[in-house]
């Protein structure tokens, strides 16, 4: 979710245009890596630490692409049964102190929102509440085409609406006073201030106004706020405790401090604590690490949904150019792994599944400034699993 730069499908898409061989072969560095592990996240007794000669390679990959991109902090968790478990943190989580990152802290998520958002109204699917090829219309009024653009393409980006983060006066609005907040119906009057760029179900776009509706319809079918439904219904059944979707700038400790170049004057900023109500449905949500681990499979096998609706979600559209990346009903698939990205002003994320492995990655860093117009947190992600699953590299152009 990037406001203030040209229209991002990259910021779902992986960012694979920008991807060099080079980004695979990460470069040597002359001293070992700051890395911590917190005892809140220790493995488990089930677990056993990765190979000491593959730790060693991530963790020279991971330092080299921390450097290169001048990401300030980053954590990655990955978790591969029979093989290990990996966890570090690198560099640091508040430049101004020097604080160390840490696997325990609070993160902002951004787009990995979604995939609680997207499971929300799935849930509401199962309950025969509303389908997926109903019109939105039928529930939110004033949607530009309303009568003819379903859930079912709101929730796989194929709706033609004009996502609100790329109008002006939303750009001019948000950073002019990052403080201040935005309500639904607002975000949704810069959306229907433009045409619609395209019929619905013609093509992919990815627009953040979708999942704004979707939030509306939870609250509507729901009967209750989206943070409410979310918590009892899609957190607390799967067990995240340290995940919410915030009301306004609200950051629990403790928290890693965000840096973002997505500012009136270009330069870089500490965004820690910006509010993040713009995001709302589509973006605003905190997690750790812990959480992100076990959301990763429920997302991606359907624990809290009914088999038919989760085989639905996972009917991916081939998007983007080279081939091997689609996206679901509120999930991407990149290479064989399962999830979703996240970017908002001072932070990134990547959570993905592997079904073939039943592997797990988490990668949570603090800031979203790009490296060469390329997403940092895709370029830690393809640097992880170009040494882990090489068959399955996520961000990487398919060699078939």
């Amino acid at each position: 979710m990037r406001p203030a730069s040209a229209r991002r499908l990259a910021s779902a898409l992986l960012a694979l245009a920008a991807l060099t061989p080079a980004v695979l072969a990460a470069p040597s560095v002359q001293a070992a890596p700051r890395t911590t592990v917190h005892p809140s996240v220790q493995r488990s007794a089930d677990d056993c630490p990765l190979d000491p000669v593959l730790a060693a390679r991530l963790d020279k990959a991971i330092e080299a692409v921390r450097k290169e991109t001048g990401t300030p902090g980053v954590t990655v968790g990955l978790w591969m049964p029979g093989r290990g478990t990996y966890l570090r943190s690198f560099g640091v989580a508040d430049k101004a102190t020097g604080a160390p990152m840490r696997p325990d802290l609070f993160m902002r998520i951004g787009s990995e929102t979604k995939t609680f958002t997207a499971t929300a109204v799935l849930e509401l699917v199962d309950q025969g509440l509303v389908k997926l090829d109903d019109p939105i219309g039928d529930y939110i009024r004033g949607v530009r085409n309303g009568r003819k653009i379903t859930i079912r393409q709101l929730l796989e980006m194929r709706s033609g609406l004009f996502s609100y983060t790329f109008d002006k006066a939303f750009q001019t609005a948000l950073l002019t006073n990052p403080t201040r907040s935005f309500t639904p119906q607002q975000l949704l009057a810069y959306s229907h201030s433009h045409k619609n760029l395209f019929a619905p179900g013609a093509r992919f776009d990815y627009s953040n106004t979708n999942y704004v509706l979707l939030g509306l319809l939870v609250e509507k079918l729901g009967r209750m706020p989206l943070a409410d439904f979310i918590r009892e219904r899609v957190l607390k059944p799967s067990h995240l405790d340290h995940s919410f979707l915030p009301v306004g700038a609200e950051f629990p400790s403790p928290h890693a401090h965000g840096y973002t170049n997505q500012t009136l004057s270009g330069a870089v900023e500490d965004s820690t604590h910006w509010n993040p109500s713009w995001g709302w449905a589509a973006g605003a949500m905190i997690s750790d690490l812990r959480d992100l681990h076990l959301w990763a499979k429920e997302a991606a096998t359907g624990t809290l949904l009914s088999p038919a609706t989760q085989a639905q979600r996972l009917k991916f559209i081939p998007v983007g150019d080279p081939s091997g990346l689609g996206y679901g009903l509120g999930l991407l698939t990149s290479h064989g792994w399962l999830g979703h990205n996240g970017s908002l002003p001072g932070y990134e994320s990547v959570t993905v599944y592997l079904p073939q492995q039943d592997a797990t990655l988490v990668i949570l860093l603090n800031t979203d400034v790009l490296h060469n117009g390329a997403e940092p947190s895709t370029l830690f992600a393809t640097a992880v699993t170009a040494i882990a699953t090489p068959s399955n590299v996520y961000g990487a152009p398919s060699q078939r």
